[in-house]
């Protein structure tokens, strides 16, 4: 077994402050871009996911890890995206 793969301190600041921008442009985006309801909507998922891309990657160590742990967070995230989906189209579809 390998050990602890240690991140050096610059890609963790480099890491907060792309989070820190990312939310900037969240907010900015909801306050001054009108693309209606869904495209306000998949503009603010989108860049959820680049965030929660960055905290996967860095922050909880995936980018550095085999590709089994890298496939069993692929697949955590892809059955929360179905079951979201299929909430979803409960809602909308009664």
């Amino acid at each position: 077994m390998a050990g602890h793969h240690i991140v050096p301190l610059k890609t963790n600041i480099i890491t907060l402050l792309s989070l820190v921008v990312l939310t900037a442009v969240t907010v900015l985006t909801a306050k001054f871009i009108h693309l209606g309801d869904w495209g306000n909507l998949l503009l603010a998922m989108f860049i959820a996911c680049c965030k929660a891309t960055i905290v996967f990657g860095w922050f909880m160590h995936l980018k550095y890890e085999g590709l089994m742990n890298r496939t069993i967070a692929l697949c955590g995230g892809a059955f929360l995206f179905l079951f979201i989906l299929f909430a979803y189209l409960d809602i909308f579809f009664r």
